[in-house]
Formats: structure tokens, C-alpha cells, sequence
């Protein structure tokens, strides 16, 4: 509310210098001002490393922010929580809450190793993070989250073929403000998220950011010999940022120190939980019930820290930014990955008891980062001309020092170092540098009061040196792949109207060759040759309805060569990486917001993306015990040509409405959110079982917000997954039907209070 007061008296004040100039009656002005108060605000955004309006910049872009924000990440959830609420994006893990994968228009990665490279670039704060471990920092605090969509790499980090995702958190400033939300929801979570900011001097200001999230174990063990009430499902969390910001005349530093310590359960991997010959639930299963033998050993530890120093000198016409970052990841993380109990119990293949159905054999494994440095600088050189010609050119380096150990476990045989079963049978040491540099430009010029035209180039130089180690055997295999790119994008923005712009985008993007080495079950190291895409993309974006409405749409075609693809399982709990020679996509996107009245808002956003492997000889393994659809080649292997790319669904779409009504003394709101996704596939190959379905769900959050002195309060009732909708989300092939669920509904409630 009291932005909302804000907003209008700055309308009223620049209304009045504006009136002087043209000669404009105040009293004529201040009623238009308050005919267009419940207007659409303009939404800024960073998408090309500065400040403007969404609606200028010719890039496919979508951002989350205030109560849409809000809803979406109450209940205590993680990263994943952005699974279809933005056009073409979709979020899943294999482990819980660490690791995300994100797949823009259908690209993405399905490798769940841990130097897993993605398509998708996070950057938090202004630093990628690379390693698949730092992608999940859990989301609190931040100010507004952009998702661009296409290839981004001539502005941003390394490896951006599909998109962009980039948070920016609350900065500090001088005046002081803040806020503290508790909440208690189902099966006893209980979350806490908090900021302080304020001036310690004129020039230098702080802000201190805070999260707790703690849920007990909550899943049911019934194994026989192994039942358990609540053994799985819960974690502890906590997390915070500090930020220190200082203002000179002409010279700016932010030092931003943020960490992170989970100590949790992974994913509950569920022996079996798709039907055979259908993609069915297993009745026996719901979202409280495993039937794991190693349960009481899943275990999932993070330990993440960073620090960021971004500088800045404003030499009038021109700006010069240096930002230096250091990431640094621990974990451990270890899971009964064949989700069911029993199975063979020696050499001999003699069976015992097993299930639920057939546990061809038994797999406990984990995975465990206990090295990890990353390290960035860019450096970049900006004009501020007043005149048509504009530019920004810069030099990005990143360096990567990375061990892994992989471990597996033998269930039937007594450990006597830890006193209960699960004797350690394999280990795996795996190390890995990675050294990349670049050279980028960025150059604006205006044609006419019309049109804009920007040209990018970005020079890449990637370089990789593995080395894997497997003790049982003393085998060691390694490789040293390196590459070096041009990447470009050509846009352009034409203002057809005050209120409407059209843009077009030509663009190419570039991932670094990758590597994958986790030789438990394999004796190969396979190596991904470097994936190109080009891109072509037109839009429209529209303010209407004299500012109450926004429609923004794009439509697109792409074409990636040599995409690198993960074939896993398939027979062995192992991962190769494959390179298709061609895929295609296409598709459309839809952004819309409304002022329906002055006591309701909607949103409405879908996407349509069509993708294709075009290769007729790329083949892969299949399933244990599954029903895969395609057809075979001599070897036996499943042919993928034609196939669409895994966790790509063809339809997301969203929508949300909120509805605010004023009374004595606050303000009464509900806020709704619909998503959808439609189909997906697991894995390369097409089957019956591994086949998701169609995921829809719904959240509610209803409260009353108040004024009190100096500060605003809010107390509200929520709940995510409204129809309890329960839908297999991923699935484990290479022993039998393994499958992961969605989170179950959340009932909650949350009180906040903000202070200024």
C-alpha cells in the first residue's frame, strides 16, 4: 500500500514539472494521473547488461517478480518451483533440492554427473554458476528474476545455446527497510526469510539476507525387514547474503559474500513405480510410501560458498565494470537408486526376496564433490553517448578446479566399519580443470526515431583436462578437449507505434566440448565435441488498452549441430555422452498481462516448442524391463531419429489472477496461479513407461494486509498443488521401473511484516 502511494505521488510531482514546460493545467494532469494509476508498471530489466524497459529490448524475455514471485516460491520450495511458470522453461532434478536442470524451447541436459555441462546458463548476482551444484542456491530476497530465451552467449558467461536464467538479488541502500516472514505448513515445515538493509555511512550501505527452512522426514519405509515410519523426505536448510555497497561520485563497489548448508535427503527413488506396459502409478505407492532396503543410509549434504567484487568507474562518457567472483561446492549425496529391496544376493545370481516386482539387482551409490573452486573476471568497457552510437566491449575469464568421487554399495554384505550393511564395493576419483576465456562486443545504432539495430560477436576459448581413476582395478583413463568459437547476434527493433514495438533476432551460440568419465560401471570416457545453434526469432511486444494490457509474442526457428546428448542407464547405471548430428525447433511464446479492474489483475502466458533429432544413425541403449517404441538397428540399439528431446514438452502454459479489495484499515487479497505442461519423455528413446504425463497444478494464497506506524503487515493462508495432482516427473531405467513423484499438496500459513 504504501507503494502503491508512492507510485502515485511521483506521477503527481513529475505531472506538475511537466505541466510548467507544456503548459498544462495541474488539476488537468493529476486527474489523468489518476485515471492511469492501476495501469501495468514498466518492467525493468538487465537482459544486455543494462538498465531498460522489457518492451525495447529485441530479446525473447519473461521475468518473475513481486507477488507472482511470491506465491510461486512459498511452501518452502526450492529452485524447481519455476517448472512451467514461464513460457518454455521447465526445471527437474534427480536429486531434490540441489542439482536443477533447466531446458529452454526443449534444450536442456538430462546428465546427472556432477561436471555435468548444461545449455541453460545461471547467473546469479552477474557471475555464472557453472557447476550443476551452485545452480541450486536456494532463491530468497532477490528482486527479480529474467529468463531469456535463445542464444545469449555474446554478453553472458560460457555455454548459453539455449537461454539464460539470471536472478538479481535485493541490493543495499541508504535508506533503511526490510522484512521477516515466518511460515508453518503440512508435515511440520517450518520456514524463516528475512533482510535488513540501511546506511552505515552517506556512501557506504549494507543489507543482510537471511533463510531457514527445516522439514522433518516425512516418508514411510515398508520393506519387509526394513519398515520405518518417517525416514525420508525431510532437510534443514539455511542460507544467507551480505552485501556491502559503496557510492562515490564516480565510483561504485559491491562486495556480495552469500553461502548455503543443506543437510537433507535426496529424491525418493521408488522401485518399480510405473506399471509395466503402461505409465501408471504403482497402487501400492503413494507420495509417503518407499519400499527401500538402504533408506536409512540416504543422506544429501551442500555446502556452498561465494564471493563477488563488482566495480565500477563512471568517466562521464564512458563506464568501466570489473567483476571478480570465486564459487566454491561441497557435497555429499548418497541414495538407494534402485528404489526397492532384495534382489541378487551374490556372484551366484541366487535370488532372495525382493521388490516391489523384479529388482534385477541391488544399487546403492553416491556421489560426493569434496573439491571445488571456481573463479570469473570480466572486465567491460561501456560508452554513455547521448548521440545514435552505442557500445560495450569486455574480456571474460573463468577457471575451474573440480574433484568427484563416485562410490557403490553392496546392500547384502555387512559393513564392519560402519556397523550395519551396504559395504563399499566401487570407487571412482575423477578431477577436472577447465579454462576458458573470451572476448565480447556489443554495438548500438540508431537508424531512425524508428528503429534500432544491435550487432554482438563473442570470440570462445575453451579447454578441458580429465582424469578418472578406478581402484578395483587401477584404471585410469583421461582426455583434453578444447575448442574455440565465433558466436554473433544480429537484432533489431522497429517502434511501429508509441505503444508498439516489433523485433527480429538472428543469433548463433556455442557449448564448450564436455567430458564424462564416471567409470563405476563402464570402461569408457566419452567426449562431447562442441554443439553450434543458430537461431531466428521474430516478435511483437504491445502495450494496450491505454496501458492496462500487455501482449507480448514471439515466434522462432532453430537449428542446433553436433547437440551434445546424454544416453543414461540403458543396462548399467552409466552415462556416455553422444553428439546428434542435427536438431531442430520451432515454436511459439505468449506473454500477456491485464488490469481487468481496479481490483483485479491477470496474467496469461503459453508456449508452443516442437523439437526433432534429425540423425538416422544415432542409437542408444534401452530399458531393463520397459516398452521402448522405437525401432532397432543391428546391434540392438534404439534408433533416435525423429525423436524429440527429453524433458522438452511441447505445451506450457500459466496464468494467474489477483484479486485486492480495500478495506477499513488494509486491503483483503487472493491470488491464484494455474500451470501446465504437457507430456514428456524421460530419455532419448520413446517407451510406453517412461513416458510423463501431463502435469497441471493450482496454488491459492488468500490474506489481509495492514498499515501499522512504520511498517506494512500481512498475514495469509496458502496452497501449492491444490489437487493433490500426482504425476511421475522422472524416472531411473537400467534395473526396472524406477520413478520419482512431484511434491504432494502444501497447506501452509505465513506471517510477514515489512519495515522501513
Amino acid at each position: 500500500m504504501k507503494a502503491m502511494k508512492r507510485s502515485t505521488l511521483a506521477t503527481l510531482i513529475n505531472a506538475t514539472l511537466f505541466s510548467a514546460v507544456a503548459g498544462t493545467s495541474f488539476s488537468t494532469l493529476a486527474e489523468e494521473a489518476q485515471a492511469k494509476s492501476n495501469q501495468l508498471e514498466v518492467i525493468q530489466i538487465t537482459a544486455r547488461k543494462r538498465v531498460e524497459n522489457a518492451q525495447e529490448v529485441p530479446v525473447s524475455v519473461s521475468a518473475l517478480q513481486g507477488d507472482n514471485l511470491d506465491a510461486y516460491s512459498s511452501a518452502g520450495m526450492d529452485i524447481r518451483f519455476m517448472n512451467a511458470k514461464i513460457p518454455s522453461l521447465s526445471v527437474e532434478s534427480s536429486f531434490g533440492r540441489t542439482f536443477p536442470r533447466f531446458y529452454v524451447r526443449g534444450l536442456g541436459n538430462t546428465d546427472f554427473d556432477l561436471n555435468a555441462s548444461q545449455p541453460v546458463s545461471l547467473v546469479v548476482d552477474e557471475v555464472v554458476q557453472e557447476n550443476p551444484i551452485l545452480k541450486g542456491f536456494p532463491v530468497f530476497d532477490i528482486a527479480r528474476i529474467e529468463v531469456l530465451r535463445g542464444p545469449q552467449g555474446t554478453l553472458f558467461g560460457r555455454n548459453t545455446p539455449a537461454g539464460l536464467v539470471k536472478f538479481d538479488s535485493v541490493k543495499p541502500s541508504q535508506e533503511f527497510d526490510g522484512y521477516a516472514a515466518v511460515s508453518y505448513g503440512s508435515n511440520s515445515s517450518i520456514d524463516f526469510e528475512g533482510a535488513a538493509g540501511t546506511g552505515l555511512t552517506d556512501k557506504i550501505s549494507t543489507r543482510v539476507s537471511v533463510l531457514v527452512q527445516d522439514k522433518p522426514d516425512y516418508i514411510d519405509v515398508k520393506a519387509p525387514g526394513f519398515e520405518k515410519e518417517d525416514s525420508l523426505g525431510g532437510y534443514n536448510e539455511m542460507a544467507a547474503r551480505v552485501q556491502f555497497l559503496y557510492e562515490g561520485d564516480d565510483f561504485t563497489g559491491l562486495l556480495n559474500y552469500h553461502v548455503r548448508d543443506l543437510d537433507g535427503r535426496p529424491i525418493a527413488f521408488r522401485a518399480n513405480l510405473i506399471e509395466k506396459g503402461s505409465n501408471n502409478i504403482n497402487p501400492l505407492y503413494d507420495n509417503d510410501v518407499v519400499y527401500q532396503d538402504a533408506a536409512s543410509r540416504a543422506t544429501q549434504q551442500v555446502d556452498t560458498q561465494g564471493l563477488s567484487l563488482k566495480l565500477e568507474w563512471d568517466l562521464k562518457e564512458h563506464t568501466i565494470t570489473s567483476i571478480s567472483g570465486w564459487e566454491s561446492a561441497e557435497i555429499y549425496s548418497r541414495a538407494d537408486v534402485d528404489g526397492g529391496y532384495g534382489g541378487w544376493a551374490d556372484a551366484d545370481k541366487v535370488p532372495v526376496a525382493q521388490g516391489p516386482g523384479v529388482i534385477f539387482f541391488q544399487a546403492e551409490t553416491a556421489d560426493a564433490i569434496p573439491e571445488h573452486d571456481q573463479y570469473t573476471q570480466e572486465l567491460r568497457l561501456s560508452s554513455n553517448f547521448s548521440g545514435d552510437f552505442n557500445y560495450q566491449v569486455g574480456l571474460f575469464l573463468f577457471e575451474e578446479d573440480l574433484t568427484i568421487e563416485s562410490f557403490n554399495f553392496d546392500t547384502s554384505k555387512f559393513d564392519e566399519s560402519t556397523g550395519n550393511y551396504g559395504l563399499q564395493t566401487g570407487y571412482v576419483v575423477q578431477d577436472q580443470e577447465t579454462s576458458a576465456w573470451a572476448l565480447f562486443g556489443s554495438f548500438d545504432y540508431t537508424v531512425s526515431d524508428q528503429l534500432d539495430v544491435t550487432l554482438g560477436l563473442r570470440y570462445s576459448d575453451d579447454e578441458k583436462d580429465f582424469m578418472a581413476k578406478r581402484t578395483s582395478d587401477n584404471l585410469q583413463l583421461g582426455a583434453n578437449p578444447s575448442d574455440s568459437h565465433v558466436s554473433w547476434d544480429l537484432s533489431a527493433t522497429y517502434k511501429l507505434t508509441d505503444d508498439v514495438n516489433l523485433f527480429g533476432r538472428l543469433a548463433n551460440g556455442f557449448r564448450a566440448p564436455s567430458v564424462q568419465g564416471r567409470i563405476l560401471f563402464g570402461n569408457e570416457v566419452t567426449v562431447a565435441e562442441s554443439e553450434t545453434v543458430n537461431s531466428i526469432e521474430f516478435g511483437v511486444k504491445s502495450d494496450v488498452l491505454d496501458g492496462q494490457g500487455r501482449v507480448n509474442a514471439t515466434v522462432f526457428y532453430f537449428q542446433m549441430d553436433d547437440q551434445q546428448l546424454t544416453a543414461v542407464g540403458g543396462g548399467a547405471n552409466f552415462n556416455r555422452l553422444i553428439n546428434a548430428d542435427t536438431t531442430t525447433g520451432y515454436g511459439f511464446e505468449v506473454d500477456s498481462e491485464w488490469v481487468l479492474t481496479d481490483e483485479l489483475n491477470a496474467t496469461f502466458n503459453v508456449s508452443y516448442n516442437k523439437t526433432e533429432i534429425d540423425d538416422p544413425t544415432l542409437a542408444v541403449e534401452g530399458c531393463a524391463q520397459c516398452t521402448v517404441l522405437d525401432p532397432q538397428n543391428e546391434q540392438g540399439r534404439y534408433l533416435l531419429d525423429g525423436n524429440s528431446l527429453p524433458h522438452a514438452p511441447e505445451w506450457i502454459s500459466n496464468a494467474t489472477l489477483r484479486y485486492t479489495k480495500e478495506l477499513e484499515g488494509g486491503e483483503f487479497f487472493v491470488y491464484t496461479d494455474l500451470s501446465y505442461r504437457s507430456e514428456i519423455d524421460f530419455f532419448l528413446y520413446e517407451s510406453i513407461e517412461f513416458k510423463g504425463e501431463a502435469l497441471f497444478e493450482a496454488g491459492v494464497r488468500a490474506g489481509y494486509a495492514w498499515n501499522s506506524g512504520d511498517n506494512d503487515y500481512e498475514v495469509s493462508a496458502f496452497v501449492r498443488n491444490l489437487f493433490d495432482e500426482q504425476v511421475v516427473i522422472g524416472g531411473v531405467d537400467f534395473n526396472n521401473n524406477t520413478g520419482m513423484l512431484n511434491e504432494e499438496r502444501f497447506v501452509g500459513a505465513e506471517f510477514k511484516v515489512k519495515f522501513f
